[in-house]
Formats: structure tokens, sequence, C-alpha cells
């Protein structure tokens, strides 16, 4: 059905959550004046003690807000701090990293992606399509094992020792006939990949495809994210594998520089 322009536009249906509101309500007011009680912020948010106190309590127990037990007085918690640190490592990632995948991209052909770590999983933060007719294309948003992959066992192999031991005693899924699922296997070739500082992946996770990643250090030398180039593996002859590394290495300090200087 075509409006008229001079129509009045249709009101917008809100989905609105009230809690939900308060919450960032409460979040907003203890920013401006921590060190309050549920009973000022009652008065000052305008809703009785009981409400306020419930968020109180849901917002402590999620590590939101914090409360001075001998002063019954809260201010924002540790939850917010991480949140925020989140939000500033993958913004300057988001920002630095596209432009460098695009011309890796061009290069190489292949599909590129740029891989952080959520816990126990691999998340693709950013992907680029390749320029074959045959592909092998994730999509931005998707999650995989750390246990296979390129850029996915790359940030396992550079992650914490808590990380490790919980991927390391867990039930490692085969994904292929080529998906490693033993322990001991799988510490040597992590051990290889922090030797070698790149990882080559051939048919681990997805029959018939290649990943080769390297890793992208922050400002403090810390592995924050691993770049991938991904594609089928017939065209993974050996003087190429030699390109692709070299390209993908180059791509992925390219990124960690321009992280540094910030």
């Amino acid at each position: 059905m075509v409006k008229d322009a001079d129509s009045e536009p249709t009101e917008r249906k809100s989905y609105k959550i009230e809690a939900v509101v308060r919450a960032l309500n409460v979040l907003e007011m203890l920013a401006d004046n921590p060190g309050l009680g549920a009973t000022a912020l009652s008065q000052h948010m305008g809703l009785t003690k009981s409400i306020v106190f419930r968020l109180l309590q849901t917002l402590e127990e999620t590590g939101y807000v914090h409360r001075d037990s001998e002063r019954a007085i809260y201010s924002l918690g540790y939850r917010l701090a991480l949140l925020g640190e989140r939000v500033g490592r993958d913004g300057a990632l988001l920002h630095v990293a596209p432009p460098v995948m695009d011309e890796l991209r061009d290069e190489t052909g292949e599909n590129v992606n740029l891989v952080i770590r959520e816990g126990s999983d691999a998340l693709a933060l950013v992907t680029r399509e390749g320029l074959h007719a045959i592909r092998i294309f994730a999509q931005s948003g998707r999650k995989g094992p750390l246990h296979a992959g390129g850029a996915s066992m790359l940030l396992l192999a550079y992650a914490e020792p808590a990380i490790l031991d919980r991927v390391l005693t867990s039930k490692l899924e085969r994904y292929t006939n080529h998906t490693i699922t033993d322990p001991e296997q799988l510490t040597k070739l992590l051990n290889r990949i922090r030797a070698n500082g790149y990882n080559v992946a051939l048919n681990d996770l997805d029959d018939g495809a290649f990943s080769i990643a390297a890793p992208i250090y922050n400002g403090a030398g810390e592995v924050i994210a691993g770049l991938s180039i991904a594609g089928a593996s017939v065209r993974l002859d050996e003087p190429r594998r030699d390109l692709y590394i070299d390209a993908v290495r180059s791509a992925a300090r390219k990124i960690s520089e321009k992280l540094t200087l910030g």
C-alpha cells in the first residue's frame, strides 16, 4: 500500500520493558551519585523503596552493582568495568581492522575473518567474502569451538591457563575426520602454534576447507584476536601456502601496530 506523502506517520509500537529501563536508570543514578542507599535512590527516582531494593539486589547478584555491607550504600560493580573494557577493545578493532581486511581479501582472493574469543567459544567479529567462485564463507556473529579452525585454535594457543585447562579437560567434539580430539595431541599442536606465531588448519572444522591465522596484539602485548584467511583446500598448494602465511602475518602485524599507536 502506498501512503500519501502528507499523511500522518504510523505511530511506532513500543516494546520497552519497564523493569529493564528502571534497572538502567539505577545504574545511571549511581554513576552520577555513587554511595547512595536504597532509600535515597527511591527518593531520587520516584519509585517505592521495595522496587528499588529488588532492582539493587538483582544488579548486585549479577555484578553490576556493589553494596558496601557496613554502610548499606551502593556503587557501580565490576561487570560494568568489564563491559567498558570489552567495548574499548572491540570498538578499536572494528575501526582499525576492516580496511586491512579488505586489502588482504583483494591480495589473496580468499575469505578474511576477524575472530575473538568469548569464554570457551570463538566468535567471528567481522568477515569479508572472498572473490573465488567456490568459497567457504563464515558470517559475522557465528560462534564456533576453540579446538578446531585456524583462528579459533590460534586463540586457544594464546589463551590463559584456566581457559586451556577448561577446553583440554572437556569433551572435544569431532567435526570432521581431521578434528583433533585427543588432549595430548592438541597440546602439542598448541605449543607449535605459539612457537610458529601462526596456525594452518586443514579440514578440521569443515571438510574441504583451509584456514591460516595470525595473532593480533594490543598495546600491552596481549593477543586479543585472530586474523585468518579461509577457502577451499584444493587451492592451497605449497607456494600459495607460504604466500598466504606471509600475507596474513603481515596484515595482523599492521592491525596490531595501528592498535598500539591508537
